[in-house]
């Protein structure tokens, strides 16, 4: 047999040192585990709707309207419908009857289906319009002339 050199002694040794490492880089468990974390959930603020009623309401006629909404909220937030809960005429004009229900009601706004949603910010268009009706009533509604109408709105 011939003699081994230093560097064949060497080289085997690391040859040796290198799969050994090997192997145990190769080496691991596996396990399943499980765990948790926490999120937070916005809130919603409320809405402010915006009408705005184009032309002067006589008794027998209509008026297109016209609705913004402003969402202070962070985030986005949905109108489903916009309904007309109740209608104020200004001081000056406190016998003017603004009835919007019963049998003979002195005006009518049918709901507007809007199912939009509204990122944050105001002055955002809406694109449904409703139709405002001061409903010829049969009776004297001169209590009701030159007075300014406040539109009573809400959304769900």
């Amino acid at each position: 047999m011939g003699w081994i050199s230093k560097r064949g002694v060497f080289t085997g040794v690391a040859a040796i040192f290198v799969l050994g490492m090997a192997g145990v880089a190769l080496a691991y468990f596996t396990a399943s585990g499980s765990g948790t974390a926490t999120a937070t959930a916005g809130e919603g603020t409320a809405l402010t709707l915006h009408g705005t009623v184009s032309s002067t309401l006589y008794p027998g006629t209509s008026s297109p309207v016209a609705f913004t909404v402003d969402n202070p909220s962070s985030g986005a937030q949905r109108v489903g419908t916009i309904s007309l809960t109740g209608i104020t005429a200004d001081g000056a004009h406190s016998g003017c009857s603004t009835a919007i229900g019963g049998a003979n009601p002195d005006f009518a706004m049918p709901d507007v289906v809007v199912d939009e949603t509204f990122g944050s910010g105001n002055g955002q268009s809406v694109a449904a319009g409703g139709t405002l009706t001061m409903n010829d009533t049969g009776v004297d509604q001169d209590a009701c002339q030159g007075a300014t109408l406040t539109l009573h709105l809400s959304s769900d």
